[in-house]
């Protein structure tokens, strides 16, 4: 019997310690169903709006004097005279003697052309004199023939007449070299290079150096066919004096920004074979003068960023740069709270502004958040930039 109740207590301790086990499961009560809600993805928008705008394009380029001339003589001779104002950098004022030949040949062929001049009119007067004493002659005579001209001296007072005027025009000719002898430039300008000494022997047609006028300078500035048309400009345009687009120009000279203000005068009518773009020309008035804000003139050489403002403004519908996604999409929420993707016409950018003619109307709510994967119809929540979530 002791034996017996040894083997079969532990089968009924098992048996009792399943039932208490079941006995507690089965009186447990069931979890409470929760429905799942889907969560919807949250994303930033900002609303696009309408304005009109003269869309700006940036470019740059490099300052270069509107006229430069090389300085050359027309006379030979040696160099006597060199103006301190004849020096590289230096500025001269408007007919300044700026180079001076000797003068001593060019003098005496002045005072011999001189002398050519009255001996032709000497001349000129004996056969005057010859033809009207010939005439009275011819009329003493009488008769009903015809007088020749050489009877009235008529071919040698013809040819006196022009031998004055050829001395006349050796005369003038002259005194032309003479005065050549004297280099000068009709223009307020500065000396880009100077190339002779005093005392060197030049020929007619020797670089004696470049000069450059400051009235103006000129500024070519690349375009690209995009630009263009944003700034409204057909190729081949010229405006009229003191009109066309503004442009602001800049430029940093010792850490210090200058910044000059200029006009596009003129677009080339045809496209750069090499670099495929077109170029814009803009001018600047008196550089070196009432242009040079804060003391910096625009000089010759210095290269600029630039700024053009269009020509007239434009509707379009403005949105934060960050709105325009590749391939010129944008994420819209319509009034469902459902994105939809659109193409839109880019007429411009900028770092924080994108302009566009279509594919959005003002006031709808442009995404501006980053979109791992953006499908069309999706149910988003919009959060305005600025507003808590």
């Amino acid at each position: 019997m002791k034996k017996f109740f040894k083997t079969a207590l532990p089968v009924m301790v098992l048996i009792a310690g399943v039932g208490i086990v079941q006995v507690l499961v089965a009186a447990k009560p069931e979890p409470e169903k929760k429905e799942e809600t889907q969560r919807l993805v949250s994303l930033y928008v900002d609303e696009a709006a309408s304005d009109r705008v003269a869309l700006t394009v940036e470019t740059q380029g490099e300052v270069r004097p509107k006229t430069q001339i090389e300085l050359v003589p027309q006379v030979s001779g040696r160099v006597v005279m060199i103006s301190d104002q004849f020096q590289e950098g230096a500025e001269f004022n408007p007919d300044t003697v700026l180079v001076k030949i000797d003068d001593s040949d060019y003098r005496l062929a002045v005072v011999q052309a001189e002398a050519r001049v009255a001996a032709a009119h000497t001349n000129l007067e004996e056969q005057l004199a010859t033809q009207k004493i010939k005439e009275q002659q011819w009329a003493t005579k009488g008769g009903n023939a015809e007088p020749t001209p050489f009877a009235l001296n008529i071919p040698q007072v013809k040819q006196a007449r022009a031998q004055l005027r050829s001395a006349e025009a050796e005369l003038q000719e002259a005194r032309l070299n003479l005065a050549r002898t004297e280099i000068k430039v009709p223009f307020h300008g500065r000396v880009r290079a100077r190339e002779i000494g005093l005392g060197q022997f030049v020929t007619a047609g020797t670089s004696l150096g470049r000069v450059f006028s400051v009235d103006t300078v000129e500024v070519r500035l690349p375009l690209t066919d995009t630009q263009l048309v944003e700034l409204n400009l057909p190729m081949g345009y010229s405006a009229e004096a003191g009109a066309g687009p503004l442009v602001n120009f800049e430029a940093t000279v010792g850490n210090q920004n200058y910044f000059w203000q200029g006009r596009i005068r003129r677009v080339n009518a045809a496209v750069d074979q090499e670099t495929r773009l077109i170029y814009a020309t803009a001018e600047v008035e008196d550089p070196y003068g009432r242009a040079a804000l804060g003391g910096m003139p625009m000089a010759v050489g210095l290269f600029v960023s630039a700024e053009i403002a269009g020509a007239d403004e434009r509707s379009v519908i403005v949105m934060p740069r960050k709105a325009l996604r590749n391939e010129d999409k944008v994420y819209v929420i319509n009034d469902e709270s459902k994105l939809e993707i659109r193409t839109v016409t880019v007429l411009s950018t900028s770092e924080e502004r994108v302009y566009v003619v279509n594919g959005v109307e003002p006031g709808e709510q442009v995404v501006t958040s980053t979109i791992p994967a953006a499908v069309d119809g999706m149910q988003v929540e919009a959060i305005k930039n600025g507003q808590q979530s």
